[in-house]
């Protein structure tokens, strides 16, 4: 194995579990050499989305920052023993951490994201890279998505103008157009919402396939009152989290209305909203030839179904059909945002964030050498 090989982390705002890929680079061209995903049990997740909460502890945020970090290692510990790498072979990690706050507007712009990096670096004895997106916030930027930059590496062509939907907790798109700036921003909600929903009904983490979606109907009041929030007219640059879509703001949309709607037909209004504002992201961005989806949506055949309806004329497909499942973009993202930050090159796209130039991210933590 070569020394050119780099770990990419992913834990994303569905609080899930973490991704982990192994990446290798040939003229700066990344082939994946292994994958895993490691679930989060029941107990640290609901601690993750307690961590989430304005009113969350500081002292628990503290714990959570260690387990996630001791989680990381675990994960990459299976990915090596998965590839039969050793950590020697590994030039380093790139851990996006799970982000418990994001608020890059304001009087005080922030970004955070725990699972200590530096116990990452000593546990693996493997150099950490992590805190990606305050830099870019410093810059005046929103530090998201962070995705684009790398979408472009991989997937933008010569000859098609094409947009990159990533479907994770919140969705977000790339639009690559030859000779025109990157662009790309958060669109909304998409499995967080959803994820939620079917959880406090069914006690499931996930509607698998979006089946429970499919067999509802859509309750126009329902949808129009959550479109209408302020902050889908916002123009880009522009992301979000669970700061603003979360249960509560779900619950204040359907206690507003006069007569409340069966769960089914909510979840299938989840849907759709995702599929809508997805879509309205795209055309606000411009004209495309194909979508590639990613992230965990990807899997949910109602969902998009429900996008090629909303979009109604560009082919739709996953990002498997070139080359990279869509589970392992955002960590194969990390993996190559840290060779960035080792190579000394810019991360962001400031056509994306908003950012006033273009910047190395990340915090490089080396690890410990010999005794």
């Amino acid at each position: 194995m070569s020394a050119s090989l780099y770990v990419g982390l992913m834990t994303g705002t569905s609080a899930d579990g973490i991704d982990a890929c192994l990446a290798s680079f040939s003229e700066d061209r990344p082939v994946e050499r292994a994958h895993i995903q490691r679930p989060f049990g029941h107990a640290l997740r609901e601690r993750i989305l307690a961590a989430c909460r304005a009113d969350a502890s500081l002292a628990d945020a503290a714990t959570l920052d260690v387990e996630l970090a001791d989680a990381s290692v675990a994960a990459v510990q299976g990915l090596l023993a998965e590839s039969g790498a050793q950590a020697t072979d590994i030039r380093a990690i790139g851990s996006h951490g799970q982000t418990v706050l994001h608020r890059p507007r304001g009087p005080a712009p922030t970004t955070i994201q725990l699972g200590d990096p530096h116990r990452i670096a000593v546990l693996t004895g493997i150099d950490t890279v992590a805190d990606f997106r305050r830099a870019d916030i410093a810059a005046g930027g929103e530090g998201a998505p962070l995705a684009p930059a790398f979408h472009e590496h991989v997937f933008a062509r010569t000859d098609e103008r094409r947009a990159v939907v990533n479907l994770g907790g919140i969705a977000n798109i790339t639009r690559l157009c030859p000779g025109e700036p990157v662009l790309g921003f958060d669109t909304g909600p998409a499995n967080v919402l959803l994820d939620a929903w079917i959880g406090r009904q069914s006690g499931e983490r996930f509607d698998a396939d979006g089946a429970w979606a499919a067999g509802g109907r859509v309750d126009t009041d329902l949808l129009e009152r959550m479109s209408a929030d302020p902050w889908f007219q916002r123009p880009p640059p522009k992301s979000t989290g669970r700061e603003l879509f979360h249960a509560d703001w779900l619950d204040e949309h359907l206690r507003a209305m006069s007569s409340q709607p069966p769960p089914r037909d909510v979840q299938a209004t989840l849907a759709e909203l995702t599929a809508r504002t997805v879509a309205e992201g795209i055309r606000q961005a411009g004209t495309v030839d194909r979508v590639l989806v990613c992230g965990g949506g990807a899997y949910n055949r109602d969902l998009l179904a429900r996008l090629r309806r909303w979009l109604d004329g560009p082919p739709v497909e996953t990002t498997s059909e070139y080359g990279i499942a869509p589970n392992h973009v955002e960590p194969m993202a990390f993996a190559w945002l840290a060779h960035q930050r080792i190579e000394e090159r810019p991360g962001n796209c400031p056509s994306v964030t908003g950012a006033s130039r273009e910047l190395i991210l990340g915090s490089l933590i080396r690890a410990p050498r010999g005794g």
